[in-house]
């Protein structure tokens, strides 16, 4: 029976022998038998099928407006191109997340990539309205096979302090760039071929991930696989769908709307009855030992919060630099690139260099401090704003902040879980972040909207009222992320513990394979 994880020092006979455990473990840790060399051609897979994940959720949003003119759907049902893989990815992560920890990493790592690759097919060949919106669903069930499968093989593989810190400093900020990533292959590709080759492009990357994969993880299914939580599988599963479900509502109906609020409150029961039976389930879906460690919760909860800020960035000041500034979609994107690479070099340098010294407590707020200041700063642009006087400060200030952030919660949210565990606490990391960034994008259009309604009472609709009025929608969604990212300041201040990380210990006696 596997016990619980203690704190590298303690002098009982447990933490010796946790200790040996540990060392062989790191000794045997996938991807370390073939040398050094084999561990980066291992992340380079991860990576690339990670960047895939990600960018498919903004990558689309380019290519809406091009989908929509080809097969002929309203205003109303354009949502559902979004919202269909937001739910099926959403609501389905902690469960591929357990089926990783049951079957084997590999295994769903490769089985999730072709399932994505295949749906990314039928939809860039979707026909009509009904099929594209199957295929986004589709990939989002995939997906949700796939990003718990590769965080948790990222976690299994890099064992050595060192060199997990770098590893998960480039998975952070590939995690967190992605979405800017997508902006600029959606603006390329609807620019200069069309909107589906904005779905096709993900059979290029699943080809080559899926070759590496094959390649290089090591095959052979978990020793001392856990058995799957039906119960819990059914209330977390539709918990988060009618939450993720409610928020994506509130955008065509009104908040009062029994669509709205009815589908929120059943979301909440449900995620409390989950909460309540994992403390009585025999085999619980997600354990408490991985959830009650402070580190481990403020990431999850560092995750959320700023996985609902960043949208204010990618959604609003998209439509800021299209609309107002009419830039086109290859110079929207581009103008994200900057942003990009101050997020890389944040989170490699944050991750190697500042958490190993000072901890999360100090890095993780700081990066919110920044992110927040980057919005409050966005609030200012106007219609005569320029890119390199107005634009681009607030977009580096941003990406220092989310470098900070990403890479470090997402190494200290999976750092000392057991390797049985791993699947399904690589699955919370990226339920928090889709969660968040799926009400916060709902939530955020619904106040930009209102603010954007609100300027216009008592005005003749003008194109510089209307001008004016989409300013003021941006405006209100920046003053909001904001907020959160300060929210999450004060909640990461208040839960990261101080000093540097201490070392975990492995829960169990051997590794087991991925």
């Amino acid at each position: 029976m596997a016990r619980h994880s203690r704190q590298a020092g303690e002098p009982s006979e447990d933490g010796r022998r946790g200790r040996v455990a540990t060392e062989s473990a790191s000794r045997t840790a996938p991807g370390q038998e073939r040398g050094p060399s084999h561990r980066w051609w291992v992340l380079g897979v991860i990576g690339l099928a990670q960047l895939m994940v990600v960018l498919d959720a903004t990558i689309v949003n380019i290519a809406l407006p091009s989908a929509q003119q080809d097969l002929g759907f309203s205003d109303g049902n354009r949502q559902w191109i979004v919202t269909a893989y937001a739910l099926a990815f959403g609501s389905l992560l902690l469960l591929g997340g357990r089926i990783a920890d049951l079957v084997g990493r590999r295994v769903v790592f490769l089985t999730g990539l072709v399932g994505f690759a295949v749906a990314s097919a039928i939809g860039g060949a979707a026909p009509s309205f009904e099929i594209l919106v199957l295929a986004r669903a589709l990939q989002g069930m995939f997906g949700a096979l796939l990003a718990p499968a590769a965080l948790s093989l990222l976690t299994t593989t890099f064992t050595v302090p060192k060199e997990r810190a770098k590893a998960f400093g480039i998975y952070g900020a590939i995690a967190g760039a992605g979405g800017a990533v997508g902006l600029l292959l959606g603006g390329v590709l609807t620019e200069y071929l069309n909107w589906r080759w904005c779905l096709y492009v993900n059979l290029l990357f699943a080809l080559v991930a899926f070759v590496g994969g094959a390649r290089l993880l090591t095959a052979g299914a978990p020793a001392n696989r856990p058995k799957l939580d039906i119960p819990g599988t059914v209330l977390v599963s539709s918990g988060l769908f009618c939450i993720v479900f409610g928020f994506s509502n509130a955008e065509t109906h009104a908040w009062s709307s029994v669509q709205t609020w009815g589908f929120l409150l059943a979301g909440v029961v449900l995620l409390v009855a989950f909460a309540w039976w994992q403390t009585r389930a025999e085999h619980p879906l997600l354990p408490l030992r991985v959830v009650l460690d402070r580190d481990r919760a403020a990431s999850f909860l560092g995750m959320f919060i700023s996985g609902a800020g960043m949208f204010g960035v990618f959604l609003f000041l998209t439509y800021y630099l299209q609309k107002s500034l009419l830039y086109s979609p290859v110079s929207t994107g581009a103008a994200f690139l900057p942003m990009v690479a101050v997020m890389i070099v944040a989170s490699v340098t944050t991750t190697n260099t500042l958490v190993p010294r000072f901890g999360a407590k100090p890095i993780v707020p700081l990066g919110m401090g920044l992110a927040a200041a980057a919005m409050m700063w966005l609030t200012t642009l106007n219609l005569s704003s320029s890119y390199l006087a107005h634009v681009l400060p607030p977009l580096l200030c941003m990406g220092l902040g989310l470098g900070m952030i990403f890479a470090t919660a997402m190494n200290l949210a999976t750092a000392g879980v057991a390797a049985r565990d791993a699947g399904v606490a690589s699955a919370m990391v990226n339920t928090s972040q889709q969660v968040g960034g799926s009400i916060g994008t709902a939530l955020l259009n619904t106040l930009a909207t209102s603010a954007a309604t609100d300027y216009m009472v008592g005005r003749n609709p003008t194109p510089d009222a209307l001008a004016q009025a989409q300013l003021e929608s941006y405006s209100t969604a920046y003053w909001w992320s904001a907020g959160f990212f300060a929210l999450g300041l004060l909640v990461t201040a208040i839960l990261y513990r101080r000093g540097a990380p201490r070392p975990h210990l492995v829960e169990e006696t051997e590794a087991a394979p991925a």
